[in-house]
């Protein structure tokens, strides 16, 4: 089996997958490739009309997605167990995926991490603005991820499931982010999830090293 992930080494997306083969131990190999490229990236052209990434090879077989790559590496391992038992405990899983994409990713990554943590690094200006409209608009998803956190059918780190691996990536993000600290602090359950899930083996793996930006800007 030759799997072959393509990925942007800052992408959160290009962590979760790579943070779900990191769990199941497998062999991969990582192609590095940049989205933002002008003119785009022949390499990730290659392997995708949407020039988005995480995208996976598996002996041919190519895939983009992130969701659709995480559950599908667990079709093809399921020895590796990251999906709950029962069909709530699933459920909640697919939730929390998908608020993150489609309500968090925005303020919580592109909003609050880009501009509070990122655009320094490089040497880009910071908007406080753009940082203020991301934490506002990060509190109801905080808010809902921190019920289904109390609930207690999925986001434990010690039995982690895809939706931890999803979650942890831009929770990472986001916490770095000195103004991240205060809008967690209302949310209890999501806050003691973060306080272990940080430690998890298969986040500390991915680290992107961000700490390699300083030096290029």
């Amino acid at each position: 089996m030759a799997l072959t992930l393509h990925g942007y080494r800052y992408s959160v997306y290009t962590r979760i997958a790579r943070m779900v083969l990191h769990s199941q131990a497998t062999t991969y190999t990582y192609v590095e490739v940049n989205p933002f490229a002008d003119p785009p990236d022949p390499g990730l052209a290659r392997v995708t009309r949407l020039g988005l990434v995480p995208v996976l090879d598996h002996d041919g077989f190519v895939l983009c997605e992130t969701g659709a790559i995480t559950r599908y590496l667990c079709a093809i391992d399921p020895d590796a167990a990251l999906r709950p038992a029962g069909a709530k405990a699933q459920a909640r899983m697919d939730q929390v995926i998908s608020v993150i994409d489609a309500y968090g990713y925005w303020p919580m990554v592109r909003q609050v991490f880009a501009h509070a943590v990122f655009r320094p690094l490089i040497g880009a200006e910071a908007d406080q603005d753009v940082i203020a409209d991301g934490l506002r608009a990060a509190g109801p998803v905080l808010a809902q991820l921190n019920d289904i956190a109390a609930e207690g059918r999925v986001l434990d780190p010690a039995a982690p499931t895809l939706a931890d691996m999803h979650l942890a990536p831009m929770m990472a993000y986001f916490m770095a982010a000195p103004q991240a600290a205060t809008a967690l602090a209302d949310h209890p359950a999501l806050a003691g999830w973060w306080a272990r899930a940080q430690h998890m083996p298969a986040l500390l793996a991915t680290d992107p090293g961000l700490a390699t930006l300083t030096s290029q800007a």
